[in-house]
C-alpha cells in the first residue's frame, strides 16, 4: 500500500457546486475508483486559501496503469468534465498533471 496526496486549487465561485457533488458522488464513480485499487480516498477544502488536498492509498502494483483505467472510464471523464471547470491547477504541477503531487515527509500509525 502507497500514501498518496495532491493539491489542486478550487475556484471560490465553485466551492459550493463542489461539495455539493462530492455529497453525493455518483455511485459508479466510487465504484471505478475502488476497481482502480483505491481506499480510504478523502478529500479536503482548505480556505481562505481555497486549495483541495485529496489523500488516498493505492493498493495496486501498477498505479500508472490504473489512472489510465480510470481515465479512460466514460463515467469518470462525464465526472471530470463537470468538476474541471470549478477546480485550478497549480502552476507549478508537472505538465500533464492535474492535481499537483506532493511528497510523503512523515507518517506514523
Amino acid at each position: 500500500m502507497k500514501r498518496m496526496g495532491f493539491v489542486l486549487g478550487i475556484r471560490p465561485e465553485g466551492i459550493e457546486e463542489y461539495r455539493r457533488l462530492h455529497a453525493a458522488v455518483w455511485p459508479e464513480v466510487l465504484a471505478k475508483i475502488a476497481d482502480c485499487n483505491i481506499r480510504n480516498y478523502s478529500i479536503f477544502l482548505r480556505q481562505p486559501e481555497n486549495l483541495l488536498f485529496a489523500y488516498f492509498e493505492y493498493h495496486g502494483t501498477d498505479f500508472a496503469a490504473d489512472s489510465a483505467r480510470m481515465a479512460a472510464d466514460p463515467a469518470t471523464q462525464r465526472w471530470w468534465s463537470i468538476n474541471e471547470p470549478l477546480q485550478q491547477p497549480l502552476e507549478t504541477r508537472a505538465e500533464g498533471d492535474w492535481w499537483a503531487a506532493t511528497e510523503e515527509v512523515f507518517h506514523v500509525d
